[in-house]
């Protein structure tokens, strides 16, 4: 997986929306001026949501200059929290979450009530 190859030891989400068209220098400089952090942390992958919630951006530095990630979802859309506009850690489990398309914060699964039978061969 992507975390053995790069050597990623720390995710971390940008809460809240970004504007996905901004490059590495953009996205270095929202990592610093809004969420107050160190863009140039080895090991630490920042990831950011736009509105349309099916793709993410992704920024690692690996030591000699970074490496973006994109990942566009063909159906279906990422739960990203928008409560806040903070950075907020990962773990393991929580990334792996987000990567199912749950709310890594607060993964829920929806309860579905049935409803009655339709054909005419289920009715008792």
């Amino acid at each position: 997986m992507l975390e053995d190859a790069a050597g990623i030891r720390r995710v971390v989400i940008a809460c809240g929306y970004v504007d996905l068209r901004q490059g590495i220098d953009g996205l270095s400089m929202i990592i610093g001026d809004r969420y107050h952090q160190n863009p140039f942390e080895k090991g630490t992958l920042f990831l950011f949501c736009g509105r349309r919630s099916d793709r993410i951006k992704g920024l690692l530095w690996m030591g000699d200059g970074f490496l973006q990630l994109y990942k566009r979802l063909e159906a279906g859309s990422l739960s990203w929290p928008r409560t806040s506009e903070e950075a907020v850690d990962l773990t393991e489990e929580q990334f792996r979450y987000l990567m199912m398309g749950l709310n890594p914060l607060n993964p829920k699964v929806r309860e579905v009530t049935p409803q009655k039978p339709t054909c005419s061969l289920c009715k008792t």
